[in-house]
């Protein structure tokens, strides 16, 4: 590459939120800024996760310098574990809280052994490469999250992603405002940053309010007081440990998820309660209803978390009952709100009262709403801006509101960037120069990458039309002996649909019969069987269940 210039290609994470991964490259050096996941989306059929392609990577795993990681949240370290062997094992760079959440998933996956992880702090710089990395710490909803200063041989790269200005933080620590500001007079060539709530007006919350909500909860809810949200959001949790202290009520932390940050969370000292508060799921049944609040997973209605299996009568320590108060303090994630609806419904259903919404002010966003995002651009003054972290329409607002301040940037130093754009940077140039190779690359299970678009387009059609299988038996001249028969899943109940079914098997009979082949040709067959059933059935019916013959030769 051209050596004046830095690039910078996000792997995912470009408009769409989640999968945040980005290559920084200069001078055949490369530095990894985070690897996470995204969730599947509701077509997504049957897929876990979904991790950023690194096809762009295979060919310079070893010009990757190392991997920087801004926080703890899954869409930030979640792909690291299943990334990190076909990377090649570079050093991993990250604050306390963040390592010790990625020790726990590296052990899980028998990679911790094999893998270099380098405690930074949010305030000692370091070198990578040929570039100096200075972490300074930003306010978001889980602690010790950072942004980094990328001081390359070619010009101060800004990655900030995850935050807002909270000038009075759950943690006591808000956003680095004298290192952004520093940063601003060095005259930085490109900044990164996140731009999802970039159509909320004004200032998000500070995370201190949601401590005021909870308070009110908790003086009036007059049983068992049932809190979700997410796993990592460690700050919620040492707020809810802080307002049952004040009420007298006992914590238990539910959810495997939950239970394993909150361990690590209390051996780092992230987390905080006096002796006797925290109890163990199976000793609830000592303490009056009153007396217990319980902190669970399950806030976005996964299927098998916590509070979704409370609210199936699943789950063995809390069975929802009357007088229970069960508060959901996160918003939905786009797609997740049927699924979310679904377990509100069920726990009123169940007679608990159920608290949930922006408007009770039992959640706040961790990101920076418009008036923040100008803040920091006015502060940072980037000679060239990326937004990613949001859907494409954020991005494009992004661009409108940094055009509309004033004179201080043109619409042609806010680059909207699509996962797999290679842009390249240099004083006065900022443009976009090619694209890589991306996709989405499934985990299904336990395999990576088996399960590709086509089955996944599979599987649509499947929940779409069905499938349907002939079999067929036909002898060495290609002339049909036995058969056909016909099994439906999930296109027609056959018992209902004789008339279709016998009629599909005449249309099948008289294309065999009629094909005058001298010799077999099982592929000329199957195709013959597959055409003629997908037509005859558009024809009849118009669906399309995928057609699978079967055809034996005897």
């Amino acid at each position: 590459m051209t050596t004046n210039r830095v690039r910078a290609i996000p792997l995912g994470g470009a408009g769409e939120v989640g999968r945040n991964m980005w290559v920084l490259e200069y001078n055949d050096e490369i530095l990894i800024l985070d690897c996470g996941v995204m969730f599947p989306e509701a077509d997504m059929l049957g897929v876990d996760l979904v991790l950023p392609d690194i096809t762009y990577l295979r060919d310079k795993i070893d010009n990757i310098k190392g991997i920087l990681l801004t926080h703890g949240h899954e869409d930030h370290i979640g792909a690291l574990p299943y990334l990190i062997t076909e990377l090649g094992f570079p050093p991993v760079y990250g604050t306390r809280l963040t390592l010790g959440m990625v020790s726990g998933k590296l052990k899980e996956h028998r990679l911790l052994d094999q893998t270099t992880l380098v405690t930074i702090t949010d305030h000692q710089k370091f070198e990578v490469g040929s570039s100096t990395v200075e972490p300074f710490h930003v306010a978001h909803s889980i602690p010790d999250t950072v942004g980094f200063g990328i001081t390359t041989p070619n010009g101060l790269v800004i990655y900030l992603t995850d935050w807002k200005f909270d000038h009075t933080p759950a943690d006591g620590k808000p956003t680095d405002v004298t290192k952004l500001t520093e940063f601003g007079q060095r005259k930085p060539l490109l900044l990164i940053t996140d731009c999802v709530r970039v159509e909320s007006k004004g200032y998000t919350p500070s995370e201190t309010s949601v401590g005021e909500a909870f308070d009110n909860i908790f003086a009036t809810a007059p049983g068992r007081i049932i809190l979700a949200t997410f796993a990592s959001n460690i700050n919620r949790v040492q707020q809810v440990i802080e307002s049952a202290e004040a009420y007298g009520r006992k914590v238990v932390l539910v959810g495997r998820s939950m239970e394993n940050n909150g361990r690590i969370a209390f051996e780092m000292g992230f987390l905080r309660a006096e002796e006797g508060t925290m109890i163990r799921p199976h000793e609830m049944g000592n303490y009056p209803d009153d007396q217990v609040a319980v902190v669970c997973t399950g806030s976005q209605g996964e299927p098998m978390a916590a509070l979704n299996r409370m609210a199936n009568r699943d789950y063995p320590h809390v069975k929802i009952k009357e007088g229970d108060t069960v508060v959901l303090s996160a918003t939905p994630i786009p797609g997740n709100e049927v699924s979310v609806s679904r377990v509100i419904n069920n726990l009123f259903r169940l007679g608990a009262d159920v608290i949930y919404g922006g408007q009770v002010g039992v959640h706040v966003s961790g990101h920076a709403a418009q008036e923040e995002l100008k803040m920091l651009l006015a502060m940072v003054r980037p000679e060239f801006i990326i937004p990613f972290h949001g859907d494409y329409r954020h991005l494009v607002l992004y661009r409108k509101m940094a055009v509309g301040m004033g004179n201080l940037f043109k619409p042609e130093h806010v680059l909207l960037p699509e996962s797999g754009s290679i842009m390249e940077f240099s004083h006065n140039y900022g443009e976009v120069t090619g694209k890589a190779q991306v996709g989405y690359i499934y985990v299904d299970g336990t395999t990576v990458g088996d399960v590709g678009n086509v089955v996944v387009r599979d599987r649509q059609m499947l929940s779409k039309d069905g499938m349907l299988i002939v079999v067929v038996s036909i002898d060495g001249t290609g002339t049909m002996v036995a058969g056909p028969d016909i099994v439906s899943r999930g296109f027609v109940y056959m018992r209902q649909s004789q008339d279709l079914i016998e009629a599909t098997k005449t249309a099948v009979r008289e294309a065999l019969n009629g094909s005058g082949q001298t010799q077999v040709d099982i592929n000329f067959v199957n195709r013959k069987i597959k055409d003629t059933v997908s037509d005859f059935l558009y024809r009849e019916t118009r669906r399309r269940p995928i057609v699978l013959p079967v055809v034996m030769e005897v």
